[in-house]
């Protein structure tokens, strides 16, 4: 059954989607991802174009899906293998592969990597909105919807040039941190501005207590700076919850849209929309 889908495949007409201009790696998987979907895809599977995966792991790749057992599939590259990841690359991969699986919640211990297989119900429910990669935001969503997410070992080819996604591994982490915030925010945030108002309502009872301690003993006159310190960081912290609560009502309207987006592409598809 796997041999022959994969044998018709081979005999389906190429369809290439491209960009007029270089609109950065997550626009380019989010048309892809449109793309399949139109084109009735059940399975996408998605490689990077620098050939660092091996294209004949696919069957392997997929077979969680067919199984039933999963929804997206993660290849695991297995790093602390790989001859030209140096040490420090491979003590920031297993880290931040820690911190994506604290996040949305998953066990994958190569959350980077580019070589992964998507189901289309999935497809359907994955929205990436970074500018900058998706592997982390389909993580950390998947992981908040529930999805069923795994990763198979899978075999890398030989390094023949340097990533273009990044100039250097100080922006790579520097902007993998920054989309981790932002669609841990999106997918959370009520726990996310109730985590830091709380943290600055505590540190704000310290100069409070510190006056109090004072004025108690007849010398509050000395110490009102405390006040005013306190003061500012528990009004802080109000807000900070304030707009925890705020963002938690303006996420109901993003999961309606969501709700939205995926009947829309339910209805795409052979003989109901337009191929690109």
């Amino acid at each position: 059954m796997l041999f022959n889908s994969l044998q018709f495949a081979l005999f389906l007409p190429a369809v290439v989607v491209r960009h007029t201009a270089n609109q950065g790696l997550a626009s380019a998987f989010r048309t892809g991802v449109d793309a399949c979907l139109r084109l009735g895809a059940d399975i996408i599977v998605n490689t990077d174009a620098d050939n660092q995966y091996a294209g004949g792991d696919i069957p392997k790749l997929i077979q969680p899906i067919l199984a039933g057992e999963a929804d997206i599939v993660v290849g695991n590259r297995q790093t602390g293998t790989i001859a030209h990841f140096s040490a420090t690359k491979r003590r920031l991969q297993r880290l931040g592969s820690f911190a994506v699986n604290k996040l949305s919640d998953t066990d994958i211990p190569d959350a980077v990597s580019g070589f992964r297989a998507v189901s289309r119900d999935a497809a359907m429910r994955i929205n990436i909105v970074s500018d900058f990669s998706y592997t982390i935001e389909m993580l950390i969503q998947a992981g908040k919807k529930r999805m069923a997410v795994t990763s198979v070992p899978i075999r890398v080819n030989e390094q023949t040039r340097e990533s273009r996604l990044f100039n250097s591994i100080v922006e790579f982490v520097g902007r993998s941190v920054a989309t981790m915030l932002r669609a841990y925010t999106m997918y959370r945030p009520l726990r996310f501005f109730f985590s830091i108002g709380l943290v600055i309502l505590v540190v704000g009872t310290a100069p409070i207590a510190r006056f109090l301690y004072f004025y108690i003993q007849g010398e509050g006159d000395g110490h009102l700076q405390s006040l005013v310190l306190g003061s500012v960081l528990f009004t802080a912290g109000f807000i900070t919850l304030l707009i925890g609560i705020l963002a938690e009502v303006i996420s109901f309207n993003r999961r309606l849209l969501e709700f939205l987006l995926e009947k829309v592409r339910g209805l795409e598809g052979p003989g109901r929309g337009n191929a690109p």
